[in-house]
């Protein structure tokens, strides 16, 4: 934890620690350390937009997450307090069915909780096969592996019901990071041992489908 703490305050990368800056950009710079064109990138901004995403209440967005991450394995490591100080760097939105919230092989800087309805996770197969990877449940995370390593969108997640999403952005992790840096540490310790298991879930189902 203290190795974590000490890359969000900048001291591993060379930046000065939140206190001095005044800010955090570890994330909102990532993609353009990669050389990835800005235009490339949809934010939650535009991809709102387009899918009609309506402001969902802090209230109400707050309550659900904290009891669904309660029951989680990994999420409940982070007691009332951590969430309830957590959410004022989401944001929380109702959508349609039918609606792509993230498309495979774009750049995105969020992630997003499922807290109520339906998304399915898609693929498309480089040899053309469209594979169903899941069918998530409220609680589930989408989309961290881009905003924790910049990299492109591994799949696409749709809305199958009318759904409720909290989302976190680049520039609220990095606010977080600045503002919070113990609980930011925490959070991404454990996206990271989600993701880990996920990856290993997925990776199985595609060698399983390749195979056949």
């Amino acid at each position: 934890m203290k190795g974590i703490l000490s890359l969000l305050r900048g001291k591993t990368l060379g930046h000065k620690p939140a206190e001095e800056s005044g800010d955090s950009v570890f994330f909102t710079t990532a993609f353009a350390g990669q050389g990835v064109d800005e235009s490339l990138l949809v934010p939650w901004e535009a991809r709102a937009v387009e899918v009609g995403a309506k402001r969902l209440p802090t209230s109400r967005g707050g309550k659900l997450l904290q009891g669904l991450w309660a029951k989680d394995k990994y999420m409940a490591h982070l007691d009332q307090d951590a969430v309830e100080r957590m959410e004022r760097f989401f944001e929380f939105a109702a959508i349609p069915p039918s609606r792509d919230v993230i498309r495979q092989d774009e750049y995105g800087n969020f992630m997003v909780v499922l807290l109520t309805g339906t998304i399915a996770v898609d693929r498309v197969q480089p040899w053309g096969e469209h594979l169903r990877l899941a069918e998530t449940r409220p609680g589930d995370i989408l989309g961290e592996m881009s905003l924790l390593d910049s990299g492109i969108r591994f799949s696409a997640c749709t809305t199958l019901t009318e759904c409720e999403i909290a989302i976190l952005s680049a520039e609220g992790m990095d606010e977080m990071m600045a503002k919070d840096p113990q609980l930011a540490a925490s959070l991404i310790a454990l996206l990271a041992r989600k993701l880990s298991l996920r990856l290993r879930v997925v990776s199985a189902r595609l060698s399983e489908s390749h195979n056949q």
